[in-house]
């Protein structure tokens, strides 16, 4: 588990995804190991609050560049079952029955972002930036999809899904996606003053409020099952669609996709 730290100290467990090299981009492998870290301390009496981050620079970019080659020659069912395994990572965090703290140290971009809008509280730094930039790629942020919206509201959700543009941490806190912006020296500061917080509260008590902010907004953990259905079959087609293979080729290429007309910048 080299790619995910886990550290136990009064209560509080952090996790932190260990690819800087690669932005923390993720991977199959990151994304089991995640998975299976949460679940076990979702389980464990000793952990009272979840903090999750990133080393280096970057929360976390996304797909890893090698694994979305290997999905952009991928069949229909490889894709599929494949984004299965980032739902129920997604899944996983956001139903955790402890609280749980994004500690957004930089850039979280695509699933990163999605990780974001899956913890209870985030904190990010002020130059911290965030995307969903899928489109950009001939794809959709399918598998994050329920968890942003959910955050920032379909309004925003329909401008960001549809340009793919970046915002920075203080818009990002405008539209609900993060809850305090602070400089990189305060960041822990303001996650320990959260930590300190929570754990004033009962346990239990806190399990059932987290559990019932989602039945009062009208999703639960197997409503959110039979979603993930849909959304990895969405991004499956799209995946192994021209447009799709045409963007992600693009992409790796370091090129501009066929779509972009040749005289824009896009950039913007």
């Amino acid at each position: 588990m080299s790619n995910l730290q886990y550290h136990l100290e009064d209560g509080v467990a952090t996790l932190t995804l260990n690819r800087p090299e690669v932005h923390n981009a993720f991977d199959d492998e990151l994304i089991g190991c995640l998975t299976d870290t949460l679940l076990s301390v979702g389980k464990d009496d000793a952990v009272r609050v979840v903090v999750l981050t990133g080393a280096g620079k970057s929360f976390s970019a996304g797909a890893d560049l090698n694994w979305m080659r290997r999905m952009a020659e991928a069949d229909a069912a490889t894709n599929e079952h494949d984004a299965l395994h980032l739902a129920r990572l997604m899944r996983t965090l956001n139903y955790l029955p402890k609280p749980t703290i994004a500690r957004v140290n930089g850039a979280a971009i695509g699933g990163g972002l999605g990780l974001v809008a899956c913890c209870d509280i985030a904190v990010a730094p002020e130059n911290a930036e965030f995307a969903t930039s899928e489109v950009r790629l001939g794809l959709a942020p399918a598998v994050i999809s329920p968890y942003v919206i959910r955050k920032i509201g379909e309004s925003h959700a329909r401008r960001y899904f549809l340009t793919g543009e970046r915002f920075d941490a203080s818009h990002a806190k405008h539209i609900g996606l993060v809850h305090e912006v602070a400089s990189h020296d305060e960041l822990d500061d303001t996650i320990n003053a959260f930590t300190a917080r929570l754990a004033k509260g009962g346990p239990t008590a806190q399990a059932h409020s987290k559990a019932l902010t989602g039945l009062a907004g009208g999703h639960d953990v197997d409503a959110q099952l039979a979603l993930d259905q849909h959304t990895a079959r969405l991004i499956a087609k799209l995946r192994t669609g021209a447009e799709g293979r045409e963007g992600m080729r693009a992409f790796l290429d370091k090129r501009t996709p066929d779509w972009i007309s040749r005289g824009s910048d896009p950039k913007e």
